[in-house]
């Protein structure tokens, strides 16, 4: 196993690390849309949705992959009623389209509207 570790995008919050490597694929941890420079938040759900693929894309980066190498995500909007505008941010990113859940959850930390996690090939 390997770590996946970089400061451009938001730390851990809590005791898990950003992502792992295991044979070739990379498991990236729930990603919000946080600009990791300053730790402030991104102002509504489109920024957020776009903040938080940028930091997906970091942690890619980081790992030696790329978006097109993304098979599976989970999506966790803060309200449905966001699904379409979160969409319209990830598709831009996502060009892929890899497998996905997207959900509506109660809360999700520090007030964000979306978070991303991904599943990629390195």
């Amino acid at each position: 196993m390997q770590t996946i570790s970089t400061d451009k995008a938001p730390k851990a919050i809590g005791p898990y690390s950003q992502g792992m490597i295991v044979n070739g694929i990379a498991y990236l941890s729930g990603q919000i849309g946080v600009d990791p420079k300053d730790g402030r938040a991104a102002e509504g759900i489109e920024a957020q949705a776009d903040q938080a693929c940028r930091n997906v894309g970091e942690l890619l980066k980081e790992a030696g992959s790329d978006f097109s190498k993304v098979i599976r995500t989970t999506c966790f909007l803060a309200d449905i009623a966001d699904f379409a505008a979160f969409n319209a941010v990830y598709e831009k990113y996502f060009v892929s389209k890899p497998a996905r859940s997207c959900v509506a959850v109660k809360d999700l930390p520090a007030g964000m509207l979306c978070e991303i996690e991904a599943t990629a090939e390195v």
